[in-house]
């Protein structure tokens, strides 16, 4: 028996489900496949979503009407949580899911053990935006990878065309400012991770340079239906709709809108607009016409656009059984014999019924045209006839009755076929055997300097590892300290050819040593015999996290900066490993400057202020390119440096603590490297997140 889903994956399109009324929506309005979770380990927490006991009926329900489930596992799992987060892998396998979108290396680690068959898709939150990262992923057994939004048709299709993996791309919906996976507001502002499935949107809220009105960290949703056969053409495979947290009547306009599209047709984007939009939409990033049109907010005209009426009309669409999936039959009617009609589906289901032997015909025999409209009252089935094969032998009659009875039961043993769980087989591997943290050992202090005229002598001759942003180490000096000298990759690796000249340009300068926060850098750095290190984010929150970066090929790692430190401390050390221990935390990274886009690059040195609601100053900092972000993007920082000088007992049974320093002055960052060596105290900072309870 065969009822995995036979949709044509090459122009799959893909829509949200917050929870069984979006989910009906998006299967009857033709959705070739839905996403969505179940359980705690989503990262649409907020959503209705599914609960384990309803995961089967939810996949039955997709797979009667033909279509395909990813389930959503996409949020970071601490060590204490790997176990319940591979009891929701048990269920999807149980339930026969047919993909599972992953964001943690190490939950996706275990998931390869445990169930070697299940397909993993690489979530969009792991940040992947090179063609290197998901080369990388692809040597490790993934077989999608959901691209960053942040991309250009270019972009895209350059990933498309190096790889044998599918590949998904957004199409329509909510565009975050930050990276996917590399936000750490919503964490730091109120201890809601949306790397965990419970983002607070404070990016919606007021953030300006100027005008204290503008949001400026709020993007309108982007929508690329229009340019759907352009992204066909580069090879994406599917086509993705953002929006678990939507009604139902929003997936409804989406999928519709999206058929149209995918069939050459044109997409009805003004009762999308109307059902929901942040003043319009936006296709800047595909386009590359980033800067202030691409920004947005929900305005009052957008709220009052979704109309009663408009919304009762998206309703119908969904109301009733649509008939998408076909399927063929066949009636034999011969004398002295039971009738005999077989159904079968394009998934390889095949089942067949019998009714009663036909009598010689009085008045009226049976003809084929009676047995074919019988054949075709399909309504309020999933089915529709796509063909039908009619054998009678003369002289023959079947009542109507029983025509429509064997129908019946025909379509009813077909439904329970498909409606079946194609189970995926699971086995916990056994539990490896990881070392125990020296809790006495005292830390190696590593600095990251934002330019080389923050080094000073004590930097020097007092620190193991020394790290320079990449394109200011390519051109700096020789120095005959090269072996403490470390390469710090851009957060974002656009442009690829750029960056292997300036690795290469170090390389052959005897720097041996590269950090990088993207799967993309780790080849990059690793085609040169160039040493890792992993920095936070790769947002490691687990032993399992280590393994894999390890077997990956790197030789330490920094942890997630939303971590406790209580659990860096007893994280395994299969790998050297460190944490962010002194700095402004990058809160964000983003493609388009929004400093940029309130006053244009004119005058900007690489770094400008924006300020939130209360008026605390974030530091933008794009590096000084005049680009507005288009090429390595820039991060936006906390407005109080991190400090730890005076907790160094307690970050004892770490490898290394990174000061990560910004604005300082040479003297500002020998200052607090001091207090890192012999203890200090310090107003005006934070904690971070070391001491808080990440949601």
């Amino acid at each position: 028996m065969l009822n995995k889903p036979g949709h044509n994956k090459k122009n799959e399109l893909l829509a949200p489900a917050g929870g069984p009324e979006q989910l009906t929506a998006a299967v009857l309005c033709g959705a070739d496949a839905v996403y969505f979770g179940a359980g705690n380990f989503n990262a649409r927490r907020s959503a209705k979503n599914f609960d384990l006991d309803s995961l089967k009926e939810a996949v039955a329900f997709c797979h009667l009407h033909g279509t395909a489930v990813h389930l959503t596992v996409n949020t970071l799992v601490f060590d204490r949580e790997l176990s319940a987060a591979m009891e929701t892998v048990r269920a999807a396998c149980d339930a026969g899911v047919d993909a599972l979108i992953v964001q943690d290396l190490g939950l996706a680690r275990l998931i390869a053990q445990a169930a070697p068959n299940m397909p993993i898709h690489a979530s969009t939150q792991m940040s992947l935006h090179t063609l290197s990262g998901v080369q990388l992923l692809e040597k490790f057994g993934y077989t999608r990878a959901v691209l960053a939004r942040e991309m250009n048709a270019e972009e895209i299709a350059q990933v498309c065309r190096g790889t044998t993996m599918e590949i998904e791309a957004f199409v329509h919906g909510a565009l975050c400012m930050c990276l996917s996976g590399q936000c750490y507001l919503s964490a730091v502002a109120g201890e809601r991770s949306g790397n965990r499935g419970l983002c607070a949107q404070p990016c919606r809220l007021p953030f300006y340079e100027k005008n204290p009105q503008r949001c400026g960290l709020s993007l309108k949703d982007m929508s690329l239906f229009s340019h759907i056969d352009q992204l066909r053409q580069a090879g994406v495979t599917s086509f993705k709709i953002e929006g678990r947290m939507k009604r139902p009547e929003y997936v409804a306009a989406a999928v519709t809108a999206g058929r149209a599209a995918l069939a050459g047709k044109k997409p009805d984007l003004e009762t999308l607009q109307a059902v929901f939009s942040r003043s319009g939409f936006t296709d800047g990033y595909f386009t590359g016409k980033l800067g202030p049109e691409m920004f947005g907010t929900r305005q009052k005209e957008d709220v009052t656009a979704a109309s009663p009426a408009l919304l009762k009309d998206l309703s119908r669409l969904y109301a009733k059984e649509t008939g998408l999936v076909g399927i063929r039959a066949k009636l034999e009617s011969r004398a002295g014999k039971p009738v005999l009609l077989a159904l079968s589906d394009g998934d390889g289901n095949c089942v067949s019924v019998t009714g009663n032997v036909p009598e010689a015909a009085i008045s009226k025999e049976t003809t084929e045209e009676m047995v074919r409209q019988s054949l075709g009252k399909l309504g309020g089935t999933p089915y529709h006839l796509e063909q039908a094969e009619v054998c009678l032998e003369h002289g023959l009659a079947i009542p109507v009755s029983e025509l429509n009875r064997l129908r019946r039961d025909a379509v009813e043993k077909l439904s329970a076929e498909r409606s079946l769980p194609s189970a995926v087989p699971f086995c916990l591997p056994q539990e490896e055997s990881l070392p125990l943290p020296n809790t006495a050992q005292t830390p190696q202090i590593w600095v990251r300097l934002q330019y080389p005229g923050q080094l000073s002598r004590d930097l020097w001759d007092q620190v193991q590892r020394i790290i320079l942003p990449l394109d200011q180490l390519a051109v700096l000096p020789v120095t005959g300290q090269e072996e403490k000298l470390v390469a710090q990759l851009p957060a974002m690796l656009f442009d690829e050819q750029t960056i292997m000249q300036q690795l290469t340009l170090c390389h052959d300068k005897g720097v041996r040593r590269v950090v990088t926060g993207n799967l993309g850098g780790i080849l990059m750095a690793q085609q040169l015999g160039m040493q890792v290190i992993g920095d936070f984010g790769l947002n490691v929150t687990n032993a399992q996290s280590l393994l894999r970066l390890k077997e990956m090929g790197l030789s330490a790692a920094t942890l997630s900066i939303e971590m406790p430190l209580s659990d860096c401390i007893a994280m395994p050390p299969v790998l050297p490993r460190g944490i962010f221990a002194y700095g402004r935390l990058p809160l964000m990274t983003v493609r388009n400057c929004p400093a940029a886009a309130e006053n244009s690059c004119r005058g900007c040195r690489g770094f400008r202020r924006m300020y939130d609601r209360r008026k605390a100053p974030f530091v933008v900092d794009c590096g000084g390119k005049k680009d507005g972000g288009k090429s390595c993007g820039a991060q936006i920082y906390n407005h109080l440096p991190l400090y730890l000088a005076d907790r160094l007992r307690e970050c004892r049974g770490l490898d290394f603590l990174t000061l990560y320093f910004t604005d300082e002055s040479s003297a500002q960052a020998a200052d607090i490297l001091r207090e890192y060596q012999r203890g200090g105290r310090r107003e005006n900072m934070t904690r971070g997140l070391y001491y808080r309870h990440v949601k």
